[in-house]
């Protein structure tokens, strides 16, 4: 909300993207996904209840990295949120929990001293990197290469930007 004077900006973008010509296949696309029309929807659904069914018979420590024990469910679900809770139980995903809002709560706190005058480059840095996790984040509701093991360097560059955004706070 700092930069409302780009709102008109991204309007224009955003009905641009909706009725240019070599856009519909996407808005059609998108649109399927929304009303549950889409293949890929389907099965994300199964996926997240088989996710749910994982997490609710093994709900306090998961059923760890290697597999599921059972034959009947599965450990791989296309939501980061669900996969942690799946891989390390509900006790992990309160610990998960509990380090992002420990970050976004340290820079709620200090946010003063980035909107000080001649501050402006820390500021847009600080930001950014915010801007960066809260991006990560919201990803990770679709998507689970920010806790895959097969996808180390995503999962490095998640913590790489957590613990940016954490010295960023704490230089400012």
């Amino acid at each position: 909300m700092r930069y409302r004077r780009l709102i008109p900006y991204m309007a224009v973008a955003g009905l641009l993207i909706l009725f240019l010509p070599f856009m519909q296949e996407y808005v059609a696309r998108f649109t399927a996904g929304f009303l549950n029309q889409d293949l890929a929807t389907q099965m994300r659904w199964g996926e997240y209840k088989d996710a749910l069914t994982l997490i609710g018979r093994y709900p306090i420590f998961g059923v760890g990295f290697a597999g599921t024990p059972d034959i009947d469910i599965y450990l791989a679900v296309a939501n980061v949120y669900l996969t942690i809770a799946g891989a390390m139980g509900l006790v992990g995903l309160l610990a998960f929990t509990a380090v992002i809002v420990t970050v976004f709560g340290y820079a709620f706190n200090h946010r003063h001293y980035f909107k000080q005058d001649g501050n402006e480059q820390a500021d847009a840095v600080w930001l950014g990197l915010h801007a960066a996790l809260v991006g990560g984040l919201a990803a990770g509701v679709f998507d689970h290469y920010l806790f895959n093991l097969e996808f180390q360097h995503a999962v490095a560059i998640f913590w790489l930007f957590v613990g940016l955004a954490v010295s960023a706070t704490r230089l400012g």
